[in-house]
């Protein structure tokens, strides 16, 4: 009896074995998935050189376009298991745009950078910039644009119409400084965008000042391109943008060189001759009364407060000194500024600067 009982007990053992064996085959089988799948999601797989850098997704590029440059970069590691993530996670629209990555990041931390278009933003920088063509040319070693599409916006009168200005007047609403913007800002935004560090910088304070001068916003850059033309040094601005205001109040012509020299198209020339003074546009301040149509240049920050803080004097003329230190020498009488002239004159002579 004893026997048969045994005989019994064994056939659930092996069953209750075959179930633990199971089980257990099943957690192995889990468990290795599992660390497949963690793998796949944050085992470090993007290198890259010095710590981070800058991955560049252009605008209309697809999911297949962001695989291709990240391999052919030499980024990742392991190619699929970001495919296979980026699926999971359902990256399916690409963001175009300037990505800051950093070296042993995860598929996960990639991914999710990617996917929210979490861009870094790029520092564009400008200053001493006389024409359009000029700012298109600096601007767009920033951007993704390049300088023909942004010179082509820059001279789209239309859209400055819609901002307030013209041709003409174009100049003035970009303010020379260091902005951050995205690095896919395509050249109409670029604009608009400078059209709202325009209002920013036109503050209060300064509107008040540039009313009591007599001036728009507008005419203030106007001058103030003018001086920064004239002269280099910054402690001498506020008295030459004094020296042009008390003409235009006088109602004197500004006789102003540089806009001479704009209208001819030169601003290498050291010498302006009589035949030069003759050149028949609205911009030659010898020819016409008043300010020009528009900023000759876009002014410098320290040009705009020179005009808004002018220096208050009774001088009516200037010429640059016989020293070429950059510095001019100024008159209240024509005939004490023929004297000033007539020094530059013979300088420019004994150095052999005849144009």
């Amino acid at each position: 009896m004893s026997l048969k009982q045994r005989s019994k007990t064994t056939k659930p053992n092996k069953l209750l074995m075959r179930l633990i064996y199971g089980a257990l085959l099943m957690i192995l089988v889990a468990v290795f998935v599992g660390k497949s799948f963690y793998n796949k999601i944050y085992t470090p797989n993007i290198t890259v050189s010095e710590g981070s850098e800058y991955f560049y997704i252009t605008t209309g590029s697809d999911f297949e376009d962001v695989c291709i440059a990240l391999e052919e970069g030499g980024y990742l590691n392991d190619v699929e298991s970001f495919k296979w993530l980026a699926q999971k996670k359902n990256y399916t629209r690409v963001k175009s745009g300037r990505y800051r990555i950093k070296n042993n990041w995860t598929n996960n931390d990639l991914v999710n950078t990617l996917r929210s278009g979490n861009q870094t933003p790029v520092k564009v920088t400008f200053n001493n910039i006389r024409t359009m063509a000029e700012l298109a040319g600096e601007v767009s070693d920033y951007l993704e644009c390049d300088s023909v599409e942004l010179l082509n916006a820059l001279n789209k009168e239309s859209l400055f119409e819609e901002l307030g200005f013209n041709k003409a007047t174009a100049p003035a609403l970009f303010i020379p400084n260091t902005y951050e913007c995205w690095w896919n800002t395509s050249p109409e935004a670029f604009i608009k965008r400078m059209h709202k560090e325009y209002k920013k910088f036109w503050t209060s304070d300064r509107l008040d000042k540039a009313e009591k001068a007599g001036l728009t916003p507008v005419e203030v850059s106007t001058l103030a391109a003018i001086v920064d033309e004239e002269t280099i040094k910054q402690d001498e601005k506020p008295k030459v943008a004094g020296l042009y205001i008390n003409r235009l109040n006088k109602n004197i012509r500004l006789q102003a060189d540089p806009t001479v020299k704009y209208a001819i198209g030169d601003f290498t020339i050291q010498r302006v001759l009589k035949k030069d003074l003759k050149t028949d546009s609205p911009y030659n301040t010898y020819m016409y009364a008043g300010l020009p149509p528009g900023p000759i240049r876009m002014p410098s920050v320290s040009g705009i407060d020179a005009v808004l803080n002018y220096t208050k004097h009774k001088y009516l003329y200037m010429c640059a000194k016989e020293d070429f230190s950059g510095y001019h020498n100024f008159a209240k009488t024509l005939k004490q500024h023929n004297i000033n002239a007539a020094k530059f004159q013979r300088a420019l002579n004994s150095n052999r600067i005849y144009r």
